[in-house]
């Protein structure tokens, strides 16, 4: 922009100094023209004088002629200060007041004396090289009647005028000079003012072109400048506006992308990865700014991945496949791999849609599991109850001791059957969320005191000796059915699986929390037994249901093998948590601890 103010400001001085220029010249013409015309009329009325005060010599000789005509011209050089020449019509020269007539050329030649014989007046300017100057020469013939008797011409050194001119020429000069430096000066503050605005508004354009709309230029006159910086700042606000609207969709976009329970990852047409979320971060164990950018093909944990995407980059078709990834721990994806064209690309790129179905699986085989082991578990009392009526129907209904063991054979395997629906039952109510919870305040030690009552004639069968012990003044809030349920279910495991003379013991007491309120605090319960215990590698799996450590112990002990699969729902449901710790031929400890307070 600066090059552009000098370029204007050298523009207008040439503009000033070109018309100052042609004035100067136009005015010195003018003055010479003029200072000639006035002398050249000063001229005419001295020649007119001088006709009439010395007529031209008629009648005498030549040499008469020249000796009064050469006298006259000296007489009158000094009365005039002007060089005066008499010429005769045929151009010989009479009479001269600087010089001798006789060395004098032939004057009918000069242009001045040709005219004055063709129109009666003529006049020339030359140099002359007599007298070494300019001058300028006026010359008039001398008449008698029609008859042309000579000229007469005066002439006059141009040095005067000259030496005005130059004196002229030089003041002009002078004040062309000054007045360059005040057009230069003019000048400048006018290309200033013209371009300042100029150079905001390239400012302005740069720094939205780097995509800072908020920059505005001062837009408060009324010229066509003002009209382009309001037109700019109009601009720059529309921008600012539609690049605020961008950012909130790309902000909308990146924060949905980055919340997606899916992995995300967009591979251009060239193999390069251009999208990558925490999705993905998270699935395939590298980050976004290790990937974004990269060829896929350095997806190194993940080879059988690379050659998926090979596939469908190659084929251009979508893919819908399940992988099993090992890094950075062994998880199932599944895997939707859609071609799709980027943007201005000819070519297409690749979309992938990574799906975490690991538990999904699990939980699918869960259920085959759940609702295989329901068919075994069921199918063995009825088989039991089916295989005993026949038998009776068959005649054993006639032997009373026989009739009565098959009859009470059936029985209990119909309370068995009656146990297993009403477990399935419960633990089906209690995972959908069907089964409504009432919390209120519980006395944990008249709670203890009532369950331990109600099971007291359970263990007395086997010798067991039931020991409780809490707090005192010791309350929770929770639901004291579903409470009472758990602690019946660990109640009936403990009692089950200790051996005849052991001892079963229910210990509750107050956890402080981290917090300073009580209210942070839980209520710690932990069930013990002297049982025969739980093997090491079977705890991680001691609440799934239907798993039993000892299948056939179990089945005899009546129980379905969803006991402990209920009692963890019901933990949960209370917001609390469940663990156990064992040693084969020790015994067990159920720990449960629950908040004092339900959230």
């Amino acid at each position: 922009m600066k090059k552009f103010r000098f370029k204007l400001t050298a523009l207008f001085v040439l503009m000033i100094g070109l018309s100052v220029l042609a004035a100067g010249l136009l005015m010195g013409k003018s003055y010479k023209d003029n200072h000639t015309l006035a002398l050249q009329e000063h001229m005419e009325k001295e020649m007119r004088v001088l006709i009439a005060a010395a007529p031209w010599p008629v009648g005498l000789t030549e040499d008469g002629q020249t000796e009064y005509l050469q006298s006259q011209a000296v007489r009158f050089k000094e009365l005039a200060d002007m060089r005066v020449t008499y010429v005769r019509a045929d151009g010989v020269v009479l009479g001269d007041s600087d010089h001798e007539p006789e060395t004098m050329a032939n004057h009918l030649d000069r242009e001045e004396v040709r005219e004055a014989l063709e129109h009666g007046i003529g006049s020339s300017e030359r140099h002359s090289s007599t007298l070494d100057e300019n001058m300028l020469y006026m010359a008039m013939a001398v008449k008698d009647g029609d008859r042309v008797q000579g000229v007469i011409r005066l002439a006059v050194g141009m040095t005067d005028i000259e030496r005005s001119l130059s004196k002229m020429w030089v003041a002009l000069v002078l004040g062309l000079l000054l007045l360059f430096v005040l057009a230069a000066g003019v000048s400048y503050r006018v290309a200033l003012g013209v371009t300042r605005p100029l150079e905001r508004m390239t400012g302005a354009a740069k720094r939205m072109a780097d995509m800072d709309y908020e920059i505005r230029v001062p837009d408060d006159g009324k010229d066509e400048v003002s009209e382009l910086a309001r037109a700019l700042n109009a601009m720059a606000e529309s921008l600012q506006g539609q690049m605020a609207v961008i950012r909130r969709n790309g902000m909308r976009l990146q924060s949905v992308l980055d919340n997606m329970p899916s992995g995300v990852v967009m591979i251009d047409p060239a193999g390069n990865v251009t999208l990558y979320n925490s999705s993905a971060e998270w699935l395939l164990g590298s980050s976004a700014k290790e990937r974004v950018g990269r060829s896929f093909t350095e997806f190194k944990q993940h080879y059988e991945l690379s050659q998926l995407i090979r596939q469908a980059l190659d084929s251009r078709e979508p893919l819908h496949e399940e992988l099993t990834v090992y890094f950075p721990e062994e998880r199932l994806l599944e895997l939707n791999l859609v071609p799709m064209r980027m943007s201005g690309e000819e070519e297409t790129g690749l979309l992938i849609v990574l799906q975490d179905v690991t538990a999904i699986r699990r939980l699918e085989r869960m259920r085959s599991e759940f609702v295989a082991n329901v068919s075994h578990e069921l199918k063995t009392p009825v088989a039991a109850v089916k295989g005993f009526a026949e038998t009776l129907m068959a005649g054993a209904v006639n032997d009373p001791e026989t009739a009565q063991s098959f009859l009470k054979i059936i029985h209990d395997e119909s309370e068995r059957l009656n146990r297993l629906i009403g477990d399935i039952l419960e633990l089906s109510k209690i995972e959908s969320r069907r089964s409504t919870q009432q919390f209120s305040p519980v006395d944990l030690n008249a709670f203890l005191e009532r369950t331990m009552e109600f099971m007291k004639t359970e263990a007395a069968k086997k010798n067991i000796e039931l020991q409780w012990e809490a707090d005192p003044e010791l309350f929770l809030e929770a639901d004291e059915d579903r409470l009472g349920q758990i602690l019946l279910n660990l109640l009936q495991n403990g009692i089950n699986y200790t051996p005849d003379g052991g001892k079963v013991k229910v210990r509750a007491e107050y956890v402080a929390g981290e917090g300073a309120d009580d209210v942070d605090g839980k209520i710690r319960i932990t069930v013990s037994d002297t049982g025969i215990g739980i093997p090491k590698k079977d705890l991680p799996r001691i609440f799934e249901r239907f798993y039993r450590v000892d299948k056939a112990r179990s089945r005899s002990s009546g129980g379905t093998g969803l006991g402990l699969s209920i009692v963890k729902h019901l933990v949960d449901m209370h917001h609390g948590t469940i663990r156990v710790e064992s040693t084969v031929g020790v015994g067990s400890h159920f720990i449960i601890e629950l908040p004092l307070l339900q959230p």
